[in-house]
C-alpha cells in the first residue's frame, strides 16, 4: 500500500503539471490585456497586410481565439481590408485551424481529465490518513521536481533552436502540410511571425515556471514541517 500511495501522489503531481502548464498557454493568449496588440505592434503586423485598421485586425483575432474555443462554429470571419469587404482567412488557412482547434479542445479535455484522476487520487490517499502528511508531500515534491527537471531540459534544447524544434512540432502533431503557409497570399503566417511565437513561448515557460516552483515550495515547506514535527 504504501509504494502504491507514492505512486499515487507522484502522479497526482504529473496530473498538476500538466493542468498548470496547459492554463499557463490559455493564460497567456486569452487573459494577458493587449498581448495582441502588443505584438501587432512590435512586428508591424499591419505593414505586413492590405490597409486596414488594428482595431479591425483585434476584431478577427477575436473571433479567431473564440473559434479555437469552439465558441464559433467556422472561421469565416468578415473584416474591412484595402477599402472592401472581404473574408481575411483563406480556405487553406481554415483548414490549417481547423487542426489547431482540434489540438486546442484536446488540451482542454486532457486538463479535465487530469482535474478528475488528481482529485480522485487525493481522496483515495485522503481515506488512508495513517500516510497522508507521511507520503502525499514528498510524493508531490518528487513528481513536481521530476517533471519540471525533464521540462526544463526540453525548454532549454528547443530555445537553442528554436526554428527547428517550431517545425519539428508540426510535423508531430499535424498530419498534413496545411501549416506551410504563404506570406503573398495568407494572411495568418503574417500577423503570427516566428517572433510571435518566440515571445509566446518565453511568457508561458516564465508562467509555467513561476507556477511550477511555487507548487514545489509548498510541497517543499509541508513536507520539512512534518518531518520537523514528526522528529519533535
Amino acid at each position: 500500500m504504501k509504494y502504491l500511495h507514492r505512486l499515487s501522489g507522484i502522479t497526482t503531481a504529473f496530473c498538476l503539471m500538466i493542468i498548470l502548464f496547459i492554463t499557463s498557454v490559455e493564460a497567456v493568449i486569452y487573459w494577458t490585456p493587449g498581448y495582441f496588440e502588443q505584438e501587432y505592434t512590435k512586428y508591424n503586423v499591419l505593414d505586413r497586410l492590405p490597409p486596414m485598421t488594428m482595431e479591425d485586425l483585434l476584431d478577427v483575432t477575436s473571433q479567431m481565439m473564440d473559434y479555437l474555443k469552439g465558441r464559433r462554429q467556422d472561421l469565416h470571419v468578415i473584416t474591412t481590408m484595402g477599402g472592401e469587404q472581404r473574408e481575411f482567412f483563406n480556405e487553406r488557412e481554415i483548414a490549417h485551424m481547423e487542426d489547431v482547434q482540434a489540438l486546442f479542445l484536446k488540451a482542454i479535455f486532457i486538463r479535465r481529465v487530469c482535474l478528475g484522476l488528481s482529485a480522485v487520487l487525493l481522496l483515495f490517499m485522503a481515506f488512508t490518513r495513517a500516510w497522508m502528511k507521511r507520503v502525499l508531500w514528498p510524493s508531490l515534491c518528487a513528481g513536481t521536481g521530476l517533471f519540471f527537471g525533464a521540462v526544463t531540459v526540453l525548454a532549454l534544447v528547443i530555445s537553442a533552436n528554436f526554428t527547428k524544434y517550431f517545425v519539428l512540432f508540426h510535423h508531430i502533431f499535424f498530419t498534413n502540410d496545411l501549416w506551410i503557409l504563404n506570406p503573398d497570399t495568407d494572411m495568418l503566417i503574417n500577423i503570427v511571425p516566428e517572433g510571435f511565437f518566440m515571445d509566446t513561448a518565453g511568457r508561458i515557460a516564465l508562467l509555467f515556471g513561476f507556477l511550477s516552483l511555487l507548487l514545489f515550495g509548498i510541497c517543499l515547506a509541508l513536507t520539512m514541517k512534518h518531518m520537523k514535527k514528526e522528529r519533535g
